[in-house]
């Protein structure tokens, strides 16, 4: 397989993967300040918004793959 096509196939699988993390950082960040660990929940939203970041990279990356560039 060309690795144009491999990346076709792996980039829209690593952003919904990603998407599927980010949830749940969503959703133990909200637990985590219930439980008054405010520090982690701060790391955890840190995480979910790096996780975005590179969703928005992988979205570029798709892009650019379909535009054959």
């Amino acid at each position: 397989m060309e690795i144009r096509d491999r990346l076709a196939h792996l980039v829209p699988h690593w952003i919904e993967h990603n998407d599927a993390h980010a949830q749940q950082f969503a959703e133990w960040t909200d637990r985590a300040r219930e439980a008054g660990l405010e520090h982690a929940a701060e790391e955890l939203q840190a995480a979910e918004s790096a996780l975005q970041q590179a969703n928005k990279a992988l979205e570029r990356a798709r892009a650019a793959l379909q535009e054959g560039r």
